[in-house]
């Protein structure tokens, strides 16, 4: 087995930056915390190759400026399972992206695997190993770690080295590496990681049952609570809860005592930002909210027709499927195609990456009217 290095001093960080600019490529993983904090507290890197595995300790080693440039080294690939939030880690840290960059969590489903699989489903169908969940709940940010918790972390990055060379050679022999592609630059785009407050209200759910001042008030409540969480470093709904958007919508209230008589609020809340508040409600009611996003408007209850049409749409789903050796709702769900059909291309995987070039395309053309559909000699066929 190979011994597990526990960096935390500077000698031994140059050691490993030497040796990560001499490796193909490397598998990524953090240990962080976020329950008290807005952003997550980074407290343990681990990278491995099948040679060397190695536990960076950034408690110990304030300036990661050396790691950091031979990771990001675009000759290097990075191997990350699940990676958005470790990529926004390093974002944070550095404003950059470590490129380029293999997600085997994107990948899994190209090998037969459900969406979103798991790291530990990954783990048991590659490896046929059973993670110790022993430490999923420690608290990272304690010192010194045990060795118990150092070997746990560090098996993430021993399995994913081999997670990842399984997945290359069947990939390979499927000819199917280059599927990829758009689905990894797509995690390469830094505006994903970036959380502006002014955008805060799009991710409220139950916002499109709003309109007018209630609305308003909800986009203005949402960016002050996701301005000032940034600002404080706590978590947003320390600050107000989900529900309590809601709340301010529907009482709306312009004074302290309004305010205080909202149930569930906190006598802190109250305290701290009670007058902010009461002013932004108040401002609020005399704007018109920012407009909904097309896709919430076009949501429909289905009838008969539209039904047939999602039928129609998943037929040639499974047409695709069946000739590249994928379970259809791999490719795509009708969840997938009623996003298709309401213009949500923000949820609609269909419209991204490998599933876009595989199938996506012609289902757009299909609902343009530019592919017909045909029995011929008892099969379907989609004539353009």
């Amino acid at each position: 087995m190979t011994p597990i290095e526990y960096i935390k001093n500077p000698e031994q960080l140059d050691d490993l930056c030497r040796r990560i600019e001499n490796a193909p490529w490397i598998a990524v993983d953090t240990e962080f915390l976020r329950e008290k904090t807005y952003y997550p507290k980074f407290c343990l890197l681990q990278l491995a190759t099948p040679e060397w595995v190695a536990c960076v300790d950034p408690i110990a080693l304030p300036d990661l400026s050396e790691l950091f440039d031979a990771i990001y080294n675009p000759s290097v690939i990075k191997v990350f399972h699940s990676c958005r939030q470790d990529l926004e880690i390093f974002y944070q840290l550095t404003g950059k992206l470590p490129t380029p960059i293999f997600d085997t969590q994107i990948a899994a489903p190209l090998l037969g695997l459900q969406e979103n699989t798991g790291y530990a489903t990954l783990v048991s169908t590659f490896l046929n190993i059973n993670l110790n969940k022993n430490h999923t709940r420690a608290d990272w940010s304690y010192r010194p770690l045990s060795d118990d918790e150092i070997q746990y972390a560090a098996d993430d990055v021993i399995h994913l080295c081999d997670i990842y060379q399984h997945m290359v050679k069947q990939l390979t022999e499927l000819g199917r590496m280059d599927w990829l592609d758009a689905d990894f630059a797509a995690l390469e785009n830094p505006e994903q990681y970036e959380t502006s407050p002014e955008n805060a209200w799009l991710r409220v759910k139950g916002k499109n049952k709003l309109t007018g001042k209630q609305l308003s008030i909800v986009q203005a409540i949402s960016q002050w609570r996701e301005a000032a969480a940034q600002n404080e470093n706590r978590p947003k709904n320390w600050l107000l809860r989900d529900d309590l958007l809601f709340d301010f919508a529907k009482l709306q209230p312009e004074t302290m005592e309004a305010l205080s008589k909202i149930r569930g609020i906190s006598e802190r809340a109250v305290n701290c930002y009670g007058k902010e508040l009461c002013a932004l409600v108040k401002v609020a009611k005399t704007k018109p909210p920012i407009p909904m996003p097309e896709y919430t408007k076009n949501v429909f209850a289905k009838n008969q027709q539209q039904e047939a049409i999602i039928d129609i749409l998943f037929a040639l789903v499974r047409i695709r499927a069946e000739e590249n050796l994928l379970n259809p709702t791999i490719l795509g769900t009708r969840s997938d195609l009623d996003a298709l059909l309401n213009g949500n291309d923000e949820e609609c995987l269909l419209l991204r990456g490998w599933r876009f070039s595989m199938v996506g395309k012609e289902l757009q053309q299909l609902l343009r009217g530019e592919l017909q559909l045909k029995v011929e000699d008892g099969n379907l066929r989609f004539i353009g």
